[in-house]
């Protein structure tokens, strides 16, 4: 089978995948966007309600926080032949209530990482920037637990092919503040090296 209908293939049959459907607060609805000549991947974490919602990843404060720091459009962003966005879960795992003492989403579906995830990367073959978006991700790509703190510190390890990331949530504004480093030194760099990679 060629390499694109192998590609269009695997996202067809992730559009109807169910294997976790009886865990979701809603009904399962994959949310990931792939192209076979995309050069940047974007491992995220898993679609917020909003975006589950309107159904196109990283369509909400997190996603203009994020396009900002990539310095891009939303037409660049959105195009698959440019960017993949692979997150470690693909539906809205839900969100913790009062109950569970905790805040904000659950975590991502263990079920899609374990699935689908290293035969999708298998076909993207032309990837040359890996963006780890938060700590789901970077756990599953780095092969270690790393507080994303930690990470983020040594991203000079990883650069030019990997950038580790904290989430751009607003719920990271704290995070942000505390690290200033991180929008003043490192995103200039990424700006320059996702101009290069799209102009390539």
């Amino acid at each position: 089978m060629p390499k694109d209908n192998r590609l269009d293939n695997l996202l067809n049959q992730v559009q109807q995948c169910q294997l976790c459907s009886e865990h979701l607060p809603f009904a399962a609805k994959p949310i990931i966007q792939l192209g076979s000549n995309a050069k940047i991947l974007i491992a995220g974490q898993a679609p917020g309600q909003k975006t589950h919602h309107k159904g196109h990843p990283f369509d909400d404060a997190s996603g203009e926080r994020l396009r900002s720091w990539l310095g891009v459009t939303r037409e660049q962003f959105y195009n698959p032949e440019l960017f993949a966005i692979l997150p470690m879960g693909f539906c809205f795992p839900g969100s913790y209530s009062a109950a569970d003492k905790k805040s904000g989403d659950k975590p991502p579906r263990h079920e899609c990482a374990a699935t689908w995830r290293q035969p999708i990367l298998n076909e993207l073959k032309h990837i040359e920037l890996t963006l780890l978006v938060g700590q789901y991700a970077i756990e599953w790509h780095l092969k270690q637990k790393l507080t994303v703190t930690k990470a983020v510190e040594q991203w000079q390890e990883l650069w030019p092919k990997i950038l580790v990331m904290p989430h751009p949530s607003p719920r990271n504004n704290i995070w942000l503040k505390r690290h200033s480093e991180f929008e003043r030194l490192i995103i200039p760099k990424l700006q320059n090296r996702i101009t290069e990679l799209i102009k390539m």
